[in-house]
C-alpha cells in the first residue's frame, strides 16, 4: 500500500508539472511520467505476492502487466534512445495481452464482465 500511495503521490507531481512547467527543472516531465508507472509496477507485484498470494498463473499475469507498465515508463524515461520505440511497442503489446487474457480468463456466464451484469437482468 505504501508504494501505492507513492505513485498516487507522484502523479499528483506530475499534475503540477502540466500546471506549472517552468517550476521544474529541463527534462523533469520525463522522469515524473516514469516513476509513477514503475512504482505501480512494483506495488502491484508486492501485492499479489504478500497481500493475495497468487498462485502461479496469476503471478505470471501480473508479471506480464507489471513488465507493460516498466515498458511504458522506459519509454517516458528516455524517449531520446533509438530503442523508445521498441520499448512503446512492447508495452502496447502487452497491454492488449493482458486484456485479451483477462477476457478469455472468464467464463461466460461469470459475473465481473463489462455490462454482463445489466444484459443478463
Amino acid at each position: 500500500m505504501v508504494l501505492g500511495v507513492i505513485a498516487l503521490a507522484s502523479v499528483g507531481a506530475l499534475a503540477a508539472w502540466n500546471f506549472f512547467p517552468a517550476l521544474f527543472p529541463p527534462h523533469a516531465h520525463d522522469l515524473l511520467g516514469a516513476f509513477p508507472l514503475g512504482v505501480i509496477a512494483l506495488a502491484y507485484l508486492a501485492h499479489q505476492v504478500i497481500v493475495r498470494r497468487s498462485e502461479r498463473k496469476d503471478l505470471a499475469k501480473a508479471t506480464l502487466l507489471a513488465i507493460a507498465f516498466f515498458s511504458w515508463a522506459a519509454n517516458q524515461l528516455w524517449p531520446d534512445l533509438p530503442q523508445a520505440g521498441l520499448f512503446n511497442d512492447a508495452a502496447i503489446a502487452l497491454f492488449v495481452l493482458d486484456v485479451f487474457l483477462a477476457m478469455i480468463g472468464r467464463s461466460p456466464g461469470s459475473s465481473g464482465s463489462c455490462g454482463g451484469e445489466i444484459l443478463d437482468a
